[in-house]
């Protein structure tokens, strides 16, 4: 099959899902019915809730849910064996019918209940006791998120060094450009945010000075990049950045770099797409169907290894923890939460399109890391002879890629933040950082939580996240039954439709606790080898452990949901 139809099929059908099936949710949830003003402007703070214009929110948004996520779950699950047609269909179908109804409806559930995370909407509709499991759960998965992102940014930055111990100047270049400018979209960020907010800059005026100013810190980056860096000195500059970062107020920081680094995003989409209608990729070395020569299931593993580009748990918390907090008007709730997710999705058919043009041009090999074959697939594309046009085009790619990653970095920590400070506090008897004592208002102080998370995210990425990152896909989607579980309730318990949800959660649960049990059992195996070999490493024992908790976790909120939701249809 040809890439370039592949890609337009995909395509097609996702705007339709956005048309017709997002027009239904509105009206199933009533959103948009009441003209009262978002949280964002009824608990303004300057700090964390500030109404952004939508194209900023979005930004902002679509930057934070991709991350990595959807790069390297596609590639991951074509590495694995997986054909591409199963990997098209639940990127499709998981985006339209459960990433998208689980991203809008947590979007939608925090604006109804404050600009508050999915743990408090827990906790109301629920028990207090489900929502500390989830906060716990919730803290403990963004640390390893933090741990992960901060060591792919880091390891985007880092410098190679030769033997000698000298740095590789020829084999550090790119990295010390991505490093550059990177640092510079920082400044120019901070610049905008500046003129925007405080000087009451137009907007457009101020994007087209932005873009502007994109294209020349690119330009600088290219040519002029001292910082040749090891990665345990990069990880310490991340960690202190997202300590800044996550407690500075969104509109000096988060809001315009978010709404700058957007471009680079669709840039990327754009030139993704154009490389795909230039290059028209061949999907003959790719498996169509998952064969005999996969020894991975597609049951549950294709389901938790590509998330970001189907349904990801990680979403709700971004939704419900700092996009709710932003948002202007409730009916721009839509576009930024179902638009972003299903946007996700187009990059994540792009990639699989990606992935074939390298396969093809390297004799069907797949065997490198993502940001080759993702970078290498669409720049081998436009420019087959991999001359100088190759060259810039991968920098660009690789430097957007860490920009997805720096940015769900950051996003990741004010999440981190925001579960750290409600686990301490009862949002049932009002209680804030502000009026509580003792205890509660040490831990609930924003910097000392802060403080907390990065110390905790950072050590573990420096010391071995990758032991237990094989949790994370279990622990994401898990994270995404019970966002939709806590939705569910809440709109059954306001009368409103919430069956669209109950298919999807159902699914995410048995998925979840069918790959835990799997994981775990392969731990224990591995367990039982070492002690035989008397080789001790703690890595099979944590993911063990932490696999039986997660899959008590999911059982115990999963009783509790289904149980209040029967009672809801015994009230009907």
């Amino acid at each position: 099959m040809n890439g370039l139809l592949l890609f337009i099929i995909g395509l097609a059908a996702l705007v339709c899902g956005y048309i017709f099936y997002g027009r239904w949710l509105c009206k199933q949830w009533g959103v948009g019915e009441n003209d009262k003003p978002t949280p964002a402007h009824t608990m303004e703070d300057g700090v964390d809730y500030v109404p952004a214009p939508a194209p900023v929110l979005m930004g902002h948004h679509f930057s934070s849910i991709a991350g990595a996520g959807p790069i390297t779950g596609p590639i991951s699950a074509l590495k694995l064996g997986f054909g591409w047609l199963p990997c098209l269909l639940w990127i499709v179908i998981g985006g339209v019918f459960f990433g998208g109804v689980h991203d809008f409806g947590a979007l939608f559930a925090s604006i109804r209940h404050g600009g508050r995370s999915i743990g408090e909407i827990i906790s109301e509709n629920m028990s207090k006791r489900a929502k500390m499991l989830f906060l716990i759960f919730a803290y403990l998965t963004l640390i390893l998120v933090v741990a992960a992102f901060a060591s792919i940014v880091a390891g985007t930055f880092a410098a190679t060094f030769a033997e000698g111990g000298g740095v590789d100047l020829a084999a550090s270049e790119s990295n010390a450009r991505v490093a550059m400018v990177s640092l510079l979209f920082i400044v120019i960020a901070i610049i905008f945010g500046f003129c925007v907010y405080r000087r009451n800059a137009p907007m457009s005026v101020a994007s087209v000075v932005g873009i502007i100013g994109i294209v020349v810190i690119i330009a600088i980056g290219m040519n002029f990049h001292p910082f040749y860096l090891s990665n345990t000195t990069w990880m310490i500059i991340c960690g202190i950045y997202i300590a800044v970062a996550s407690v500075t107020p969104v509109w000096i920081l988060l809001q315009p770099r978010d709404y700058l680094s957007s471009f680079l995003l669709y840039a990327m989409l754009a030139l993704a797409a154009v490389s795909v209608f230039v290059g028209h990729p061949s999907l003959a070395n790719l498996p169509v169907m998952t064969g005999e020569t996969c020894s991975t299931p597609v049951f549950p593993v294709l389901f938790t290894t590509i998330a970001c580009g189907a349904i990801s748990g990680f979403h709700s918390l971004v939704s419900s923890g700092t996009t709710s907090k932003q948002l202007d008007k409730e009916t721009d709730a839509k576009p930024i939460a179902y638009g972003g997710m299903l946007l996700e999705c187009v990059l994540a058919i792009l990639v699989l399109c990606a992935v074939a043009g390298y396969a093809n041009a390297n004799g069907g090999d797949i065997g490198v890391g993502p940001t080759v074959l993702f970078g290498g697939g669409i720049a081998g594309m436009i420019d087959p002879s991999h001359g100088a046009v190759y060259s810039v085009l991968y920098t660009l790619l690789v430097l957007t890629y860490s920009s997805f990653c720096l940015t769900s970095l950051d996003t990741a920590t004010r999440l981190a933040r925001f579960m750290f400070q409600e686990f301490w506090l009862d949002g049932s008897k009002g209680e804030t950082p502000e009026n509580v004592t003792g205890y509660k208002k040490t831990f609930s102080n924003m910097y000392v939580s802060t403080i907390i998370t990065v110390i905790l995210g950072i050590a573990l990425g420096m010391t071995g996240y990758s032991k237990i990152w094989a949790l994370f896909g279990s622990a994401n989607q898990l994270l995404a039954a019970l966002g939709l579980l806590a939705v569910a309730t809440w709109l059954g318990n306001i009368g409103k439709n919430n069956k669209m949800f109950l298919i999807p959660m159902g699914f995410m649960l048995v998925v979840t606790v069918c790959s835990l049990i799997i994981n775990t059992k392969t731990q224990i195996g591995n367990i039982t080898k070492n002690m035989a070999e008397q080789v001790f490493d703690w890595g099979p024992w944590a993911q063990a452990i932490l696999g039986v908790l997660l899959v008590v976790l999911a059982v115990i909120l999963a009783i509790e949901g289904i149980g209040t939701i029967a009672k809801q249809k015994q009230k009907a």
